[in-house]
């Protein structure tokens, strides 16, 4: 069953933010995720949630998910991404 990691991104460096999507992108690829969108995000009801930016990454399965989430090689990069970016990250069971 597939999972997603859901990330809700508001950049604060861009440049910085640049380094950590170069790094994070075959590790990603690694772990058999891949981007389903841009993030550019738009927001079509409702005034509860407003974000800037939202990744959409796609893992064959939850272990996929958590072993690239959890991996050794991710932790240096999320220190980096959290240097740069406030980020809410959920993963989500598909069907």
């Amino acid at each position: 069953m597939v999972a997603y990691a859901i990330a809700e991104q508001i950049v604060h460096d861009p440049v910085k933010f640049d380094e950590y999507r170069k790094q994070v992108a075959p590790l990603i690829e690694r772990f058999g995720g891949k981007y389903l969108n841009n993030g550019v995000t738009r927001v079509l009801d409702g005034k509860a949630w407003k974000p800037e930016r939202v990744i959409i990454i796609e893992f064959p399965d939850k272990a996929a998910l958590d072993g690239w989430y959890n991996s050794p090689e991710y932790q240096p990069m999320r220190k980096l991404r959290d240097e740069c970016a406030t980020v809410m990250v959920i993963g989500l069971e598909g069907r």
